[in-house]
């Protein structure tokens, strides 16, 4: 038994050598943990959701931050350094936030912070009321995107900031306010074809007003179609459309008599906006029975302004092609109206011209009308100074 503990005894103390000679045992850690800040700091019961979620570390590096609200993560991103990291968006209101973060430095011992964080109610809330395209929708190259919402919007800035438009083949485009209640995404130039498009509004927890608070977050996608677009003109009395730069179609028309403001056909680039099959259309500012009243019925119908504009079927072949005679409208022979109804999507391009009277930027989706710089000027987040240069506006 003495000899077998000797030989265990010398066998430790061999191996004490061999380790010691072939490497090093690994010291143990020196120096100050990482110190991890969160902000709102944890235990906050009335945190503000407008600041979003700030987690920073001092004397080290993030290794990792996990953000959870009602088991959802919560997207965020840290910074060059490694040392900061933000949510990508701000917060719900009344809502809870479970926070975990990591912080690490070589030669210390690693610093885990676990925490929870709630955010105050909001007095008063909004959100999107609706939007066009509607989600799902396939639509032209021009189309805009429209969205309104269910209160009046003071911190226009704040909720531009909100906005996020994702398209699969990348495009620059810029916000413009119509009033405190919509904003319109124009692009600068038309969408790629045969694309999906997202737009995601950030709502929750932005604030847009004095107790005004966004409610929840918006998302819907839409598909941009085939590039349709059509040239109307109305001097020689003819339509031609393109489809993905091919003629598709050409159409003997006539469009406005001109002998009023309101029967003269306006020139520019318009929007198809919507179809009916048929349409009620009747005269502007005149009652039954005074001259120049109509009350009508017309098929295949698609507008194209809100000042009562549409191209539409129409037996009078005697003046398609040849004079002007509608009371502002463009009218084709009915085969050739029904085709373009049943090819035509909300958003495709339509340039009338030869005639007095211009397309206003807003009537209805006239908003290719405005030169790419004066749309921009709309923005809330964007202004144009004398030299040309992108300035924030604070």
């Amino acid at each position: 038994m003495w000899r077998a503990a000797m030989f265990h005894v010398a066998f430790l103390l061999v191996c004490g050598v061999l380790l010691a000679g072939c490497g090093s045992v690994p010291e143990a850690p020196t120096g100050a943990p990482p110190v991890v800040r969160v902000w709102p700091p944890f235990d906050s019961k009335r945190a503000r959701p407008d600041r979003g979620l700030v987690v920073t570390a001092q004397g080290g590096t993030l290794s990792q931050v996990l953000v959870y609200q009602d088991g959802e993560p919560v997207p965020g991103r840290l910074d060059a350094s490694r040392t900061t990291w933000r949510t990508d968006w701000t917060l719900k209101p009344a809502a809870e936030y479970t926070v975990t973060a990591t912080a690490t430095r070589q030669g210390a011992p690693a610093t885990v912070a676990m925490g929870r964080v709630r955010t105050r109610a909001a007095a008063r809330t909004f959100q999107v009321a609706g939007t066009a395209p509607l989600p799902g929708e396939t639509v032209g190259v021009g189309m805009p995107v429209i969205i309104d919402f269910d209160a009046p919007i003071e911190d226009r800035a704040a909720v531009e900031r909100a906005l996020e438009v994702t398209a699969e083949e990348p495009v620059e485009g810029a916000w413009r306010w119509i009033g405190d209640t919509r904003v319109i995404y124009r692009t600068r130039r038309f969408w790629t074809p045969r694309q999906q498009v997202t737009v995601t509004a950030h709502l929750a927890g932005v604030r847009a007003g004095d107790g005004l608070y966004g409610a929840v977050d918006s998302t819907f996608s839409f598909t941009v179609g085939r590039r349709q677009t059509s040239t109307i003109d109305t001097r020689t009395h003819q339509m031609l459309v393109h489809r993905d730069g091919a003629v598709a179609r050409r159409m003997a028309i006539s469009a406005g008599m001109a002998t009023t403001v309101e029967y003269t056909t306006t020139s520019g680039v318009h929007l198809t906006m919507d179809k009916g099959h048929p349409v009620r259309m009747i005269s502007p500012g005149r009652e039954k029975g005074d001259p120049g009243f109509y009350d009508l019925m017309i098929d295949h119908a698609v507008r194209i302004s809100d000042s009562g504009e549409y191209v539409h079927a129409k037996d009078n072949l005697w003046a398609q092609g040849r004079s002007n005679v509608s009371h502002g409208c463009v009218n084709a022979r009915p085969d050739q109206a029904a085709w373009f109804y049943d090819t035509s999507l909300r958003g495709d391009p339509v340039t009338i011209t030869g005639t007095s009277r211009p397309l206003e930027w807003d009537n209805g989706w006239g908003f290719w009308q405005l030169p790419w710089e004066k749309w921009r000027q709309g923005s809330a987040l964007v202004k144009i100074d004398a030299a040309g240069g992108r300035v924030p506006k604070r």
